[in-house]
């Protein structure tokens, strides 16, 4: 039986471990020199190990067994299906997830970090790469990342991205250069995103750096989870929603939802709990802000009541997700599993159901695939086809 058992289970969070040519098909051969491959020489013994890990599943059928075993606990490289699309699909087929939003986990820095690279030659590199890994099984639904410094060409690049069959679109959760996300140079793409019916999520890793360095410099270094440093740690885990909840704020508080109204967003592997608290900040901004500022006075909701229509969050798993529900809404959260990431832990499942003791089966099934469902919108769960991506009652 497959991990999830029986029940529609839609993931919000999953990721490809990307290889070091993961662009190379995709770019210029004069630009394939340019890119940036630091990050993958410095852990080419990893990538070696992973690789060769790979080339036994595929070859000796009892290696293939004990990974299908060890599924939920090889991470990393060394996970089935973290870069080989194949794979992937029968880690699919073992999960039992009926969909995944696909992620990048490193493919952004070959451009990013390439100084002679174009940011949006880039950007459209990335976007069929992501496109193509996911291109051979529906379930995969690939998110492009989209930077907002140019607005027009942004909405370009996001154009391409829809047109290519991108289900999502990533935004950093930050100032676009000098302009807020609301700036109305920006209207073009959010009214792009709306009338094509795909969301915008936000992502840990959009926000830039999620702490100044200098707390880390107390006499008592530790490793993150993969036993470097550069990851997240406890004292990053305490600013991990800093960015978009600030971000999220400007937007609600700009009225970008009243101008555009089928606009929707999600907020993933940036935890949920600090929702209940942020609600009540939104609304408290409103009350003491209204009668000098005269774009809130324009808002047509409370600033909660535009989050409980147009956004869904994603717990971390053993967050208390049914406390949440009580004090927030069951409309607003939803299921994810990280995979391959070992943050999604090795069981992100039992965890979040140690966490729904009490919550009706309708809201277990808003969390498990209703609320997917919604975010995502119609156009996109239709390329799913079959009968299982109605929003479960």
């Amino acid at each position: 039986m497959a991990y999830t058992g029986q029940r529609t289970v839609f993931d919000a969070d999953s990721h490809i471990l990307e290889l070091p040519d993961f662009l190379d098909a995709h770019v210029a051969p004069a630009q394939r020199d340019l890119l940036w491959r630091g990050l993958f020489e410095a852990r080419k013994d990893t990538l070696d190990s992973a690789l060769d890990y790979a080339e036994k599943r595929r070859t000796d059928p009892a290696t293939a067994g004990e990974a299908e075993e060890r599924l939920m606990k090889d991470k990393g490289w060394s996970a089935m299906g973290a870069w080989d699309p194949k794979e992937r699909s029968r880690a699919l087929d073992l999960l039992g997830f009926d969909a995944q939003l696909v992620f990048s986990t490193f493919g952004t820095l070959l451009y990013k970090l390439a100084k002679d690279v174009d940011l949006y030659d880039g950007t459209s590199a990335f976007t069929r790469a992501m496109v193509d890994f996911c291109a051979p099984d529906r379930r995969l639904m690939p998110v492009a990342n989209i930077p907002l410094n140019d607005p027009a060409r942004a909405t370009v690049a996001a154009k391409e991205a829809i047109d290519l069959g991108c289900a999502a679109i990533m935004v950093p959760s930050t100032p676009a250069g000098d302009l807020s996300p609301t700036h109305p140079d920006l209207d073009p793409f959010w009214d792009l995103l709306s009338e094509a019916d795909i969301p915008f999520v936000l992502h840990v890793g959009g926000g830039g750096e999620l702490l100044n360095k200098a707390f880390h410099n107390n006499g008592m270094p530790v490793k993150d989870h993969l036993g470097g440093g550069e990851n997240v740690r406890s004292k990053d885990y305490l600013a991990i929603h800093h960015s978009p909840e600030i971000f999220l704020g400007v937007i609600i508080l700009d009225g970008l939802f009243d101008r555009f109204p089928k606009l929707r967003g999600g907020v993933i592997e940036q935890g949920a709990e600090w929702v209940v608290s942020w609600l009540h900040h939104l609304d408290g901004a409103l009350r003491s802000f209204k009668r000098t500022e005269e774009p809130l006075q324009r808002l047509t909701m409370k600033p909660s009541e535009y989050a409980k229509k147009h956004l869904k969050f994603t717990p971390f798993p053993g967050e208390p997700v049914s406390w949440m529900m009580g004090q927030a809404g069951a409309e607003l959260f939803m299921f994810s599993s990280d995979y391959p990431h070992p943050e999604g832990t090795t069981d992100p499942l039992g965890k979040f159901e140690a966490e729904l003791d009490g919550v009706s089966e309708a809201d277990r099934n808003r969390f498990y695939a209703g609320n997917f469902v919604d975010l995502m919108g119609a156009k996109v769960m239709a390329r799913l086809g079959g009968d299982r991506v109605a929003s479960p009652a």
